[in-house]
Parts: structure tokens; C-alpha cells; sequence
């Protein structure tokens, strides 16, 4: 019987614009922004940035250096919230149905402090609530050192949370991620960017419920 849910936050709690996120940075003077910048697992200073390599201010100065000019925290900030187009109120009323339901959920993501300013403060829903009043637990790439797609992540995660993979479904966008979760022996859905998954997801538990 599914107990736990794992999911993404960007592609599935929230929307992603990477060609916004694309415009940002360029504005911000990185011409190049198109060629470092990724939808699901980001390299460079980026990626170093979302594996806990270098801090927020490491990554402050890095960029300044990168366009020639100094950013501010506000700056790279505003580069980064690019990402995010939209966080579907269906997807935080399903995360409530979910939780109301008797389900462990635990948000696993690729992200960074930039990003996680914003989501960890009363604004991320518009009513005054942080990404932690939707979930039990936080899983963050920058605080763990480590990303999706290794096996590592995802072992840590049924270790500290005492489950087992059979009782638990990953809910993400990007299908490296739900791949690897797979060969683990979790059970996966894999919605597009921006997808009401809500439908898929519950006939996903009822199936492999029925199945066990």
C-alpha cells in the first residue's frame, strides 16, 4: 500500500518558465544564459550552486564576474524566480486532499538558497503559508550536497524517513529522475511541466495498491 509521496517542486508543485528564467539572466547581462541554464539538473556555477558547492554569496560573485558588473542578492534572485511561472492553487488544494488523506508527503528538489528564499517564506502561496505547511518533510539539494539523479538521494530519503520503497510513490517531471527512482523499486508517475496530475496520481496508488 502506498503511505508516501515524494514529490518534485519544480515541473509539479510549481510551474516551470525556463525561458523566462533564460530572459532574466540575460538582462542581468549572462549572453550566454540559454547555454547554462537546464530544466531539471543545471552544471557550472549553477549546478554547484544546487549541490551545495558554493554558497549564495560564492555564486553572488562568480556571476558578477561572469557579466562584468556587480549583482546584488536581489538581483540573482530576481534571475532565479524566473523559473517559476505559476503554483496552481489545484496543486496545493490536491497536497491538502493528500495530507487530509493519511499521506506521508516529502518534497525532494533540485534547488538553492536563491530560490528557497522565496519559497520558505509566507509568500509562496499567496496566503500567507511556506512551502513547509504543505509538507512533513524537506529534502534540498543544496542542503544535502548532493542531486537528482544519483541513487544516493533517493536512499537517503528512505533511510532517514524509515520507509521502503514499495510503500512509496515519486511523483517528478523529469524521467532521469523517476528512472533512477524506479531501478530502486519506487513506484513513479512522470506528469509534464505544468500537468494536472491529480487524476493520474490517484489512479496511480489505486493501481499499484490493487496490484499488491
Amino acid at each position: 500500500m502506498i503511505k508516501n509521496i515524494v514529490f518534485d517542486l519544480g515541473g509539479v508543485i510549481m510551474t516551470i518558465d525556463q525561458s523566462e528564467a533564460v530572459r532574466r539572466f540575460r538582462s542581468l547581462g549572462l549572453e550566454d544564459a540559454e547555454k547554462r541554464l537546464d530544466p531539471y539538473t543545471q552544471s557550472g556555477i549553477f549546478g554547484d550552486l544546487e549541490e551545495g558547492k558554493i554558497t549564495a554569496e560564492d555564486f553572488r560573485r562568480e556571476l558578477s564576474s561572469l557579466v562584468g558588473k556587480e549583482l546584488t542578492f536581489e538581483q540573482c534572485c530576481y534571475g532565479w524566480r524566473g523559473y517559476c511561472k505559476e503554483v496552481p492553487r489545484r496543486a496545493l488544494d490536491a497536497l491538502k486532499r493528500l495530507k487530509a488523506d493519511g499521506y506521508r508527503l516529502i518534497l525532494l528538489s533540485n534547488t538553492n538558497p536563491y530560490m528557497k528564499s522565496w519559497a520558505l517564506s509566507d509568500d509562496f502561496d499567496g496566503e500567507g503559508h511556506s512551502l513547509e505547511y504543505y509538507f512533513d518533510s524537506l529534502y534540498l539539494s543544496y542542503k544535502l550536497k548532493m542531486m537528482k539523479p544519483c541513487e544516493e538521494i533517493f536512499n537517503l530519503i528512505l533511510e532517514k524517513e524509515g520507509i521502503t520503497p514499495e510503500e512509496t510513490l515519486f511523483v517528478d517531471d523529469g524521467p532521469r529522475n523517476t528512472a533512477m527512482a524506479s531501478n530502486l523499486g519506487i513506484n513513479t508517475l512522470c506528469p509534464k511541466n505544468g500537468e494536472d496530475w491529480t487524476d493520474a496520481l490517484y489512479e496511480r496508488i489505486k493501481c499499484v495498491n490493487e496490484f499488491r
